[in-house]
């Protein structure tokens, strides 16, 4: 698992934005998707040790 979601969901993001909003939405949905990706994974890390 590692850092893999961070990437997949940058990329998504920057499709998603893209095909909805070209080249602007390409650069939000990049920033989201990567804000996103972190904290997913920060989520996943706090879940592995044993924190909520």
């Amino acid at each position: 698992m590692g850092c893999l979601p961070i990437p997949i969901v940058f990329l998504l993001g920057v499709a998603v934005g893209y095909f909805g909003w070209g080249d602007r939405g390409a650069l939000w949905g990049a920033g989201i998707g990567l804000v996103l990706g972190i904290a997913l994974t920060g989520v996943f890390v706090a879940m592995l040790r044993g924190r909520r």
